[in-house]
């Protein structure tokens, strides 16, 4: 295990409020908070909004309402950093007064300009730092920016190891519009110092951010936080995830019936194993074993395959009240719970990769489609014996008492007289006079589900087909 110097443990997430929870942000969320609670820590939101134009509160809320529907909640008051520009405006006057910043006076176009002439010469796109001894005014300034100095960064990385950076390929960068307005690479500077966030982990697209920051550190003398960048989750095809192989948002996953708990489970190994490599893992196992050393550092592939066969897994094992509560979740008061409809989820659970499937499913048992009399026929058999298998049937199932009329006791009846009868010639149109369909459930869940009253209406009603 790192060795973590018995040092308070406080990590974040730090979503912006510029789109859907990602998956990838969930996953990041997720590791971070699996992190804290292994090692006795806290684990903190932090919504980076000061992206005044892009930023909505009705994505904050669904970044919010994702996280606690996965059961990754703050341990402290949710931070924006809307509410933290006084204190932004501190450190940024610190830089300013060092002189480790300058307001840049370059408009848009002119960088434009100046990055096109360094590519087309064949040298880095950076700015070339012509503001940066200028003294220019605030009133003139169009960014603020900080002095990178010309080294080499070296950062140990938890995952990756020794990462080294040579800084003069950078350039200046802008850490502010304006007092009021910080950036991101600057403001999670100050952000990560002033609620003394301990481990960064984040995704590997990060990666390049963490020596900008690591300078804006040493030019402020704070102490850096430990640093671990998480693979990249990718599509079946490697690349980048994206919505042409699966869905993207945590909301997208939750609508198609996916529990919360086998989504932590699925999203807890892409990138990372367990010491047993095991597949299914409730949360306690999960923060029980969730150690850095075992995320891995190639990309992760995202297997909607493997999803939906641990999705099934959760359906399986959970109780009626569960299954209610999400298909609740999923379409309201469209369902109602009554006794015919738990009896179809305690059969369908057995079943189902989504509950969105439920719908379907809950069709299949009680929506009797019209057919043809030719369809209760077994392949070579004859229509008078679907009509004769039907009525011994139909006999014996008279006989059944209504308390005793489920899929066990109706199965233990009805084979004896299949084995008799032939398989085929008496479970098919049995099956086919339930249903009306082809492919259906199978006769004795039918029948369960049913009930005795139904069952015997549908059969005689099949009995009457074969007559005309």
């Amino acid at each position: 295990m790192f060795n973590l110097f018995k040092q308070k443990i406080k990590v974040r997430i730090a979503p912006s409020p510029t789109g859907y929870l990602h998956i990838g942000t969930a996953r990041t969320a997720l590791f971070n908070w699996l992190f804290a609670k292994h090692n006795g820590g806290k684990f903190i939101i932090r919504i980076e909004d000061t992206d005044l134009e892009r930023s909505e509160k009705r994505f904050e809320k669904d970044i919010l309402d994702g996280l606690k529907w996965l059961g990754i909640e703050s341990d402290e008051k949710i931070v924006r950093q809307t509410e933290r520009l006084d204190i932004y405006e501190k450190y940024l006057k610190k830089l300013l007064e060092s002189g480790n910043a300058y307001y840049c006076a370059c408009t848009k176009e002119e960088l434009e300009t100046e990055r096109q002439k360094a590519i087309d010469s064949g040298k880095p796109p950076i700015y070339s730092g012509k503001c940066r001894d200028k003294n220019i005014a605030p009133e003139k300034g169009q960014v603020i920016r900080f002095k990178v100095p010309n080294e080499i960064i070296i950062f140990k990385d938890l995952i990756r190891g020794d990462v080294r950076f040579d800084m003069s390929l950078m350039g200046d960068i802008a850490i502010a519009k304006n007092l009021k307005t910080p950036l991101y690479n600057f403001a999670v500077v100050v952000d990560d110092h002033e609620m003394g966030i301990s481990h960064v982990i984040r995704g590997e697209d990060h990666l390049a951010n963490t020596p900008k920051q690591i300078a804006i550190q040493q030019a402020l003398g704070l102490k850096s936080p430990k640093y671990a960048h998480l693979p990249l989750i990718l599509d079946p095809d490697r690349s980048k995830m994206s919505k042409r192989f699966s869905a993207t948002s945590v909301e997208e996953y939750r609508k198609l019936g996916y529990l919360p708990e086998a989504l932590i489970n699925f999203i807890a190994l892409l990138g990372w194993h367990s010491k047993e490599e095991k597949e299914i893992m409730d949360i306690k196992e999960l923060i029980k074993e969730f150690e850095l050393e075992r995320v891995q550092k190639a990309g992760a592939v995202f297997n909607t395959e493997k999803l939906d066969w641990i999705n099934s897994q959760y359906i399986k094992n959970s109780n009626f009240e569960r299954i209610k509560s999400a298909l609740s979740d999923i379409f309201g008061n469209k369902i109602v719970f009554d006794e015919i409809t738990k009896k179809i989820i305690n059969v369908a659970k057995d079943r189902m990769s989504k509950l969105s499937e439920f719908e379907e499913i809950r069709k299949e048992f009680l929506d009797l489609l019209d057919y043809p009399a030719s369809l209760l026929v077994w392949k070579k058999s004859s229509a008078d014996t679907a009509k004769n298998n039907l009525k011994v049937i139909k006999d014996n199932v008279e006989n059944v008492h209504e308390k005793d009329f489920t899929k066990e006791n109706l199965e233990k009846i009805l084979m004896f007289l299949a084995d008799k009868l032939g398989r085929g010639e008496t479970l098919w149109p049995l099956r086919v006079s339930l249903s009306g369909k082809e492919k259906s459930p199978g006769p004795f869940e039918l029948m369960d589900v049913l009930g005795k009253e139904e069952s015997l209406k549908r059969i005689n009603d099949a009995i009457k087909k074969l007559e005309k």
